[in-house]
């Protein structure tokens, strides 16, 4: 079943300043992930495949290419590190794109928040406000995403509409 999260991504050239924000905040750190996302070719949505030390999921998710939060229908499913799905997703699908990244990896509540530092791309800072079983609600959500922006000095100028893989493409 789908979840929602209400979302944003920026451009962040002070990660040390965002990461002593989160800690005084009581963050529940869960450690730095090397992740690697493979991003599918698919006629609707995004579909990624992210192996990592800390995550491994097949990701499917919806949402508008707009900056500032914006609601996010995510779905999830686990994925062992020595499955062959990648290799039957890349024969069957093919690839549109391929990240990088080292991401610090900090929970507050229902509120996770990721410290990015993608190959070729630069950092970036992510909050995603997320409402596993529906019972929170968008305005909620919504609230939240804004407040952490607030405490984490996100200016408007650094917000990122797209995805790491649009941001990829030539």
């Amino acid at each position: 079943m789908p979840h929602i999260n209400i979302e944003i991504k920026a451009r962040s050239a002070n990660q040390e300043q965002i990461r002593g924000i989160l800690k005084s905040s009581g963050a529940d750190f869960k450690g730095v992930d090397h992740q690697i996302d493979t991003y599918f070719k698919v006629t609707a949505g995004r579909l990624k495949l992210r192996e990592g030390n800390i995550e491994n999921h097949l990701i499917y998710y919806d949402r508008e290419d707009i900056t500032g939060p914006k609601t996010s229908r995510v779905m999830l499913s686990k994925n062992k590190p020595d499955s062959n799905l990648k290799e039957i997703l890349i024969r069957s699908m093919g690839v549109l794109a391929v990240v990088d990244k080292q991401r610090e990896i900090y929970f507050i509540d229902n509120v996770k928040f990721h410290l990015d530092n993608v190959v070729g791309l630069g950092t970036f800072v992510e909050i995603e406000a997320i409402d596993k079983d529906r019972s929170i609600g968008n305005e909620k959500l919504m609230e939240q995403c804004t407040y952490y922006m607030n405490l984490l000095n996100i200016s408007k100028d650094d917000l990122v509409g797209n995805s790491y893989s649009d941001l990829r493409m030539p």
